[in-house]
């Protein structure tokens, strides 16, 4: 049980500080102020703004930055030095393997997964005019787009999600590809112009979910947040990320998955679980679907499905 002593205790919580982090990390200290309130537990909270060497390099493309965890590896290593007790992520940047004493401790409700599209005019991809300046920072967007609308120019940007969408003015974009998720937390998702359905573009291992990181010898802040887990988002979500860290993917590669519960009528849920691999010029684009009850070993069999499909020439070739 947990400790509801007497004494309060201050619970420093950990986050980037763009407007989406701290809007985000504000309704999770909100949702934790109130299960708090509910079973009697004396605890305030504050935000403590990190920032991370993604944050840092907004003139280079994420895929040439390289590496893992650039956008948590200060964070993470806060939480290590005591100076925060927890950490909120967008789920979607958080690496397969965390560093020898932090642990997700909660996945709270996913929202919206998918990308969409702010355009200048129009409400479809459909409606982008031949040869459209199509701006996104991710190659797994990129790859996607052009698979399906190859006269596409897609071009790389850069920054929070505010001036990516002020870009479509000062920069002459046709539109931009965003993570609806992000615009549904900040209120703005009248900005949508359309969601990009899974069938044009699988989206990110975990979009749409956010990560809660924590020292994994801290009981209280565990249990804490083992009330505030949803059990469906968490299956779904470790389907993914087990494909991601069978593939040791990164920045670097297309790479997308979605999974989905289809039954929840036994022990446990059936899952669906769709993985992509593409080629970052979009001509090649490998995509597998399997079902069953194991998160990890579902991941793991979609991920080597695609490998025997011919990912791990894609991967080698650009480095994976």
């Amino acid at each position: 049980m947990i400790n509801q002593s007497t004494e309060q205790r201050v619970i420093v919580v950990g986050t980037r500080q763009s407007m989406l982090a701290l809007t985000q990390t504000g309704q999770v200290i909100d949702e934790l102020k109130r299960i708090s309130e509910k079973h009697g537990f004396n605890y305030t909270f504050e935000i403590r703004k990190i920032i991370t060497k993604g944050d840092r390099i907004l003139d280079v493309t994420l895929s040439k930055v390289g590496g893992k965890g650039l956008f948590v590896k200060e964070i993470e290593q806060a939480l290590l030095d005591g100076e925060i007790d927890l950490a909120v992520h967008s789920m979607k940047d958080m690496p397969y393997e965390l560093p020898n004493g932090l642990i997700n401790g909660a996945t709270p409700k996913r929202v919206n997964p998918f990308d969409c599209l702010v355009m200048k005019e129009g409400s479809s991809l459909d409606d982008l005019p031949l040869g459209a300046r199509v701006g996104t920072s991710s190659l797994r967007r990129s790859c996607q787009l052009k698979n399906i609308r190859p006269d596409l120019k897609l071009e790389s940007i850069r920054g929070n999600i505010d001036s990516r969408i002020r870009k479509l003015e000062t920069e002459g974009f046709d539109a931009v590809v965003l993570a609806a998720a992000g615009l549904t937390r900040m209120g703005w998702e009248d900005r949508i112009s359309a969601l990009v359905s899974e069938d044009v573009c699988i989206p990110a291992v975990g979009q749409g979910a956010l990560g809660i990181e924590c020292r994994e010898n801290d009981d209280e802040i565990r249990e804490l947040l083992d009330l505030f887990n949803d059990k469906e988002t968490e299956w779904t979500v470790r389907a993914e990320r087990s494909f991601l860290g069978t593939l040791h993917g990164g920045c670097q590669v297309p790479i997308g998955a979605y999974a989905v519960i289809v039954s929840d009528d036994g022990d446990k849920p059936l899952l669906e679980l769709t993985g992509m691999v593409g080629s970052p010029d979009g001509v090649t684009l490998l995509k597998e679907m399997k079902r069953g009850r194991d998160p990890e070993e579902l991941g793991r069999e979609v991920a080597n499905a695609l490998i025997a499909g011919g990912a791990d020439r894609i991967l080698a070739e650009i480095g994976g």
